[in-house]
């Protein structure tokens, strides 16, 4: 490497600013420690934006301190765990370009030296301010004849450094190493902000560098991941989870969330340069939109279902799918079981009464759940969960399913929906959203049920005849019911909702909430999340609904290439015939195939010819091919 890398310390070589720890850590004990600890971090804000000169900043910060030396090892400790991420990946750069690498800041060298140690950066490369002590240890002040410890010691440092022109960058967050640019210093400055945005200081900057992975990409040097995380774009629609926005901004991922879904023409254009797609169940993922997504690789569906997702042509096209079969079962069960007690018991109408005033004390209509027939349409994992609970509370539980399901406890098979419809006091539906479930339920199959019966879809909207469902209610066929899917449902929370259900006696009307309980909702954001991470970061396409499922393991110092392809036979011999050709040593190869799709996972040896790549991309019949690493 021919550059010279001068770095900043806090908030770039770590995520914090040391000096504000430092005061935490101090005041731990101190009730004032909040106000004390945000006086500093103001005072720090204002020195990296040039507002306040540096070294009044500085002697401000130091007096409002009160720390002492044996705090100092906390702070190390603390700073260890606090390293920035792209910073951390990129642990062999370091260590291969340590005489390149210069560590200028106006931090610290006691704790600075101990943090940077097992980056390899050599100790006479650090630059920094050091300690004055009392006799028992209290910092009181800081070595004045340290020209950093100066307004533009940074300049003066980097000066001294007699480092060649040409060849020299600077990265940071704050005004005092853009100084090192405007003085002709350095030949560039990258402004930082994997932590933290200055604006005033973002717009001084030669180039902004979201983390070190984009720095190193940009300079065609070597880095521990193939591409910067930074320029994966990820969209996050209908308000999903923040502790998925957490995850994956985690990662370094460049992520974006709005509150509502976006019809088609409006993802249409959103989606032109978006990597991975968040939705919940509002957003529909057409062929057309999948066309205009020419860099998406991924999608999320933050929720069970998965039919407003064009499952066939994303897979085409090699846009792997991920959903979140189990995470919200436990709340759309629990939700059933309350309404079915609150049904059976005709609580919708007491209440309403009681609200107008009218003392209705009846037992009339109102049931215990204990000995009542539960039918169960759809025996997957919300159905089966719902059977267990049902019986545990004294309910007969009957079943129907198109797919053979192994009953629970002492749930009865029935044969075929009607037989079902027939016998049972309550219908659950609990069925997917595929086109041909449409209206599965209509006046035909209301006329099959039992007298005054309960019925509950926490479904799909579609799979029932509403203006038929509201029909029997009224002629009193339905007894009660709960609905939480319609077959249209507001965009926003400013829509006015309209169905035939509305002010219809002893109904339950909820906004599509099955699952929307907080505990459902992190864990699908937990789940969905890191199975979208798995697969870009390695390749781990397991629980894909779409793309052939591969567990992969850890990649570990080597290249991991992957390459999606038609479902044509041949197509591996002509991928190792290729690594074959070019002497490619293969650590480990994975292949797995559906009915559309092939899917190979190759790890091979870190040192080969580049144009390997160039000719596996080529081969015939190839969707996606790339390298991980």
């Amino acid at each position: 490497m021919n550059k010279f890398i001068i770095l900043d310390f806090d908030s770039t070589f770590i995520q914090v600013e040391a000096i504000d720890e430092l005061a935490d850590i101090a005041l731990y004990d101190n009730h004032e420690r909040e106000h004390i600890v945000a006086q500093i971090a103001n005072i720090t804000s204002q020195g990296m934006e040039g507002k306040l000169s540096f070294r009044e900043s500085l002697l401000q910060r130091i007096n409002l301190l009160q720390a002492n030396k044996k705090h100092l090892p906390i702070l190390v400790a603390h700073l260890n765990n606090k390293i920035s991420l792209s910073i951390k990946r990129n642990l062999e750069f370091f260590k291969q370009f340590a005489d390149n690498i210069y560590i200028v800041s106006s931090g610290f060298q006691e704790y600075i030296v101990p943090v940077v140690a097992r980056y390899g950066i050599k100790k006479e490369n650090i630059f920094a301010n050091t300690f004055v002590y009392d006799k028992d240890g209290n910092i009181i002040g800081f070595d004045e004849h340290n020209p950093l410890s100066q307004d533009g010691g940074k300049v003066a440092v980097v000066k001294s450094l007699g480092l060649p022109a040409g060849n020299v960058v600077v990265i940071g967050d704050g005004y005092t190493d853009y100084e090192i640019r405007a003085a002709n210093f350095a030949d560039a400055f990258y402004a930082f902000t994997e932590n933290i945005e200055r604006k005033s200081v973002l717009e001084l900057a030669d180039f902004i560098t979201p983390s070190f992975d984009e720095f190193l990409f940009q300079n065609d040097l070597p880095m521990t991941i193939s591409y910067p995380r930074n320029r994966i774009k990820i969209l996050l629609l209908e308000n999903i989870h923040p502790y998925a926005y957490k995850l994956l901004k985690a990662e370094g991922y460049g992520v974006e969330t709005l509150k509502g879904s976006l019809n088609e023409d409006e993802l249409c254009q959103k989606i032109r340069d978006v990597t991975i797609l968040g939705i919940r169940s509002k957003t529909t993922v057409s062929k057309r939109v999948l066309e205009h997504a020419k860099r998406l690789v991924a999608i999320g569906a933050f929720c069970i279902g998965i039919n407003q997702i064009e499952l066939d042509e994303a897979a085409d096209r090699g846009i792997c799918v991920f959903n979140a079969p189990y995470s919200n079962t436990r709340s759309v069960v629990e939700l059933v079981l309350g309404e079915i007690i609150m049904l059976l018991r005709n609580v919708v109408t007491k209440n309403n009464n009681l609200h107008k005033g009218v003392w209705d004390k009846s037992a009339q209509n109102s049931f215990e759940v204990r000995g009542k027939k539960l039918g169960i349409v759809g025996y997957g994992n919300i159905g089966s969960q719902l059977s267990v609970l049902a019986e545990s509370l004294g309910m007969r539980v009957y079943y129907y399913d198109i797919v053979e399901r192994l009953q629970l406890g002492n749930a009865e098979k029935c044969d075929t929906l009607e037989e079902l419809l027939s016998e049972v006091d309550i219908v659950s539906l609990h069925i997917d959203g595929r086109e041909s479930n449409t209206h599965l339920i209509g006046e035909r199959e209301f006329g099959i049920m039992k007298d005054k019966v309960i019925f509950i879809n926490l479904s799909r909207g579609h799979v029932v005849d509403i203006e038929a469902l509201a029909s029997n209610i009224k002629s009193g066929k339905i007894i009660g019911a709960a609905v939480d899917v319609f077959p249209y449902e507001p965009k926003n929370n400013q829509e006015e909702f309209v169905t035939e259900l509305r002010g219809l006696p002893n109904v339950i009307l909820t906004p599509h909430i099955g699952g929307s309980t907080e505990e459902a909702q992190y864990g699908i954001g937990d789940f969905v999340a890191r199975h979208i991470i798995n697969y870009v970061n390695s390749g781990d396409s397991t629980q894909s609904v779409n793309l052939p499922n591969i567990q992969l393991p850890e990649l570990k110092k080597a290249h991991r290439l992957f390459h999606l392809h038609k479902n044509m036979p041949g197509i591996l011999a002509q991928i190792n015939q290729v690594l074959a050709k070019h002497n490619i040593n293969v650590l480990g190869q994975y292949l797995k195939t559906n009915e559309r799709v092939g899917y190979v996972i190759t790890d091979i040896d870190t040192k080969y010819n580049k144009e390997v790549i160039n000719e596996l991309g080529e081969i015939k019949n190839t969707i996606r091919f790339g390298v991980l690493y």
